[in-house]
């Protein structure tokens, strides 16, 4: 059956229309509160713009469409999000994401819903291909924000989630055999890395990361997976007429990863901030750097400092450079090799994707608004 194309009628259609007026809301608090028009806006990870649905819609588009019809926000944008989790093409999300070091998909996923200023999140989960839902089931169920391992699968279980054996695909287990028939082990850094007066040879160490580094590269060049999802998340945030504004991060997280490893995904501030009279960042790449400085956050409190979405997410960026000192994330100029993304929506409807470096302009963002769904290069802070 020929897929749907996607049109701007389909924006404008079943009361989206009304939707697409700009109204009058909020932005900033305290004394200088000031009125503001928001124009809806979906804006998510490169990853947003590629999977589709039955009906050839992609996570932005899906989301936007649901969005200016009426719906929640955070309901379209987990809706979204769920088109690529349940996707087994994208090795980085959900269902047929890269497993851990012994062969088990991990999933990540966090929540917030701006105007009830509420968020969920499940880490370490096993077993359900949609973690985004366990995520905002935390979120509505119960009075706690974070479930991990066994006791989110049982929770999620509890709330009639089908619980299956492996999310592993053909694909997901065929590149986890690959890679450990073609590497030793390299998630635990040797001790002379951590500051300690032990004998080593960091030219050798060097070697060995940069190997493995190349093992990856080789791997994806080969088409077992795309090298962007080597660590591999989708985060998604909207912004409707009213003002409203929700995000939603899930992920599979760093392929490869020590059993029970957590990035900044599912943590509230590192893989996702939300404020509703602010705006709302989320994050893709090196969770580790995100986790250090919170930097999801840090993009909406330089919002709220009436910085745009880009100046915000570069000060970020910025700020995650600035504290990269670890000769291992560094390369021979000495700036981080390592990458690490933010997508950024202010509550005007504003938004931006930044990143540390974007040779080529390869790396994009995905965005949906009025104009429809498309792909935008990242803007970087290093050339």
């Amino acid at each position: 059956m020929q897929k749907q194309k996607m049109n701007r009628r389909e924006f404008v259609a079943a009361g989206a229309g009304a939707g697409m007026l700009a109204s009058s809301s909020v932005f900033g608090q305290g004394p200088n509160v000031i009125a503001v028009r928001s124009k809806p806006v979906i804006v998510a990870a490169g990853n947003g713009n590629r999977s589709k649905d039955k009906d050839g819609l992609t996570c932005v588009a899906r989301a936007f469409k649901m969005m200016t019809a009426g719906s929640d926000v955070l309901d379209s944008v987990i809706a979204g999000v769920n088109i690529v989790e349940l996707d087994p093409e994208d090795t980085s999300v959900g269902y047929g994401g890269l497993p851990n070091a012994d062969g088990v998909v991990q999933l990540d996923s966090s929540v917030m819903h701006g105007p009830k200023k509420i968020g969920g999140c499940v880490a370490s989960l096993e077993g359900v291909r949609t973690p985004s839902l366990v995520a905002q089931k935390v979120m509505e169920e119960t009075d706690h924000v974070l479930l991990v391992g066994k006791g989110a699968q049982d929770f999620a279980r509890m709330m009639g989630f089908t619980i299956e054996d492996d999310l592993n695909t053909p694909r997901s287990r065929a590149a986890w055999i690959e890679w450990k028939r073609r590497t030793d082990p390299l998630h635990y850094i040797p001790t002379d890395q951590r500051g300690l007066k032990v004998p080593g040879d960091m030219a050798a160490l060097r070697e060995r990361e940069r190997a493995g580094l190349e093992v990856a590269r080789q791997m994806a060049a080969e088409g077992w997976f795309d090298i962007e999802h080597l660590y591999g998340t989708i985060n998604c945030n909207g912004v409707n007429s009213k003002g409203e504004v929700c995000g939603v991060t899930t992920t599979s997280g760093l392929a490869w990863k020590i059993p029970g490893r957590v990035g900044d995904s599912p943590i509230l501030g590192a893989g996702l901030y939300v404020n509703n009279d602010i705006g709302a960042a989320g994050s893709t790449g090196r969770g580790e750097l995100n986790l250090i400085s919170l930097a999801s956050f840090v993009c909406v409190e330089e919002m709220s400092r009436g910085k745009s979405p880009k100046d915000a997410g570069m000060a970020a960026i910025k700020r995650i450079k600035d504290m990269v000192i670890q000769k291992r994330l560094l390369d021979e100029k000495g700036e981080p090799n390592v990458g690490i993304n933010f997508y950024l929506v202010n509550k005007k409807g504003e938004f931006a994707g930044v990143t540390l470096k974007n040779p080529n302009g390869r790396s994009t963002y995905a965005v949906c608004d009025e104009n429809g769904p498309r792909s935008i290069p990242m803007d970087a802070l290093l050339a």
